[in-house]
């Protein structure tokens, strides 16, 4: 897939003409992922697979959009997305599907489980490209890299400097003085984050700072009695239809005797994508609206 071969005939003359019925040959480089490897791909990227919904989004926001040919089935952002083929959701892709798409790169999230499917799809000669957006930092560079394989540098240089503008506002404007907030991703069982997730970090910007930021692992499940001694001033509900409301072992908390619950919608606090800037927004003026007057 990645190179053709071409064949030349002979002919009267001793000259060697090119047969232009062959197949003609694929312009390579290499580029390395986020995982350090370094991966082959074509110099002029056409169809691409995305395995993660971020991913999905920060290939259009880098312009790339109309080089997807296939997406999960929880890619639902932008509109576009939603018409593009599904090849199963992001733990357990259909690699038939994917393979039978024909595409020039797959890429992928450390989030997902890829060791499995990474082997498959190297197997059939393609190209398997890993990110890992773990901070706001780590999403500029995402967004930078995919600027560079897509031949697309003017629009995504454009991107991060207005999402590094917007950002450095909301810091400037929430101030110093951090909120201790709960980040609720689920109520039952109860999920919260902890130090390894993207968010944990990205709260700082918006002046909060996670109660749970020193748990191991993004998501960690807490019991009642880890939860009841966090004793939150805010809770922040990654809004989705099984986590409107606080868990009750929160209802004795200064959150919810303050009325500071606040709902942000899940997309945005699950995704480490431009919209994640959009979140941050909300939160800081959720948090602190005396700063925001204008909110």
């Amino acid at each position: 897939m990645f190179f053709a071969v071409a064949v030349f005939a002979g002919c009267r003359s001793n000259v060697s003409i090119p047969n232009t019925n062959a197949p003609a040959t694929v312009a390579m480089r290499q580029v390395t992922d986020d995982l350090g490897r370094t991966v082959a791909v074509p110099v002029k990227i056409t169809m691409v697979v995305s395995l993660a919904p971020n991913l999905t989004e920060n290939i259009f926001a880098v312009g790339a959009g109309d080089r997807l040919v296939g997406v999960t089935t929880f890619c639902n952002y932008p509109e576009a997305a939603k018409s593009i083929a599904k090849i199963g959701d992001t733990m357990n892709p259909n690699m038939e599907s994917i393979i039978a798409l024909k595409p020039d790169v797959v890429f992928v999230s450390t989030a997902s489980q890829i060791e499995a499917f990474m082997k498959t799809l190297e197997a059939n000669k393609i190209a398997v490209y890993v990110t890992k957006a773990d901070s706001l930092d780590a999403l500029m560079k995402n967004l930078s890299d995919l600027g560079d394989i897509f031949g697309s540098k003017d629009i995504s240089s454009k991107l991060i400097s207005d999402l590094t503008t917007r950002i450095n506002t909301i810091q400037k404007t929430a101030g110093d003085t951090r909120t201790r907030v709960f980040v609720q991703i689920s109520k039952e069982p109860l999920f919260t984050i902890g130090n390894q997730s993207f968010l944990t970090t990205a709260l700082g910007k918006a002046a909060a700072e996670s109660v749970t930021r020193q748990v191991e692992t993004a998501y960690p499940k807490l019991s009642k009695e880890t939860a009841l001694a966090l004793d939150p001033e805010a809770i922040i509900l990654s809004d989705s239809e099984d986590n409107r409301e606080p868990n009750e072992v929160f209802k004795n908390s200064p959150a919810v005797k303050n009325g500071r619950v606040y709902k942000v919608n899940a997309d945005l606090l699950s995704r480490p994508g431009p919209r994640l800037v959009d979140a941050l927004e909300q939160i800081a003026k959720d948090l602190h609206p005396e700063k925001f007057p204008n909110k």
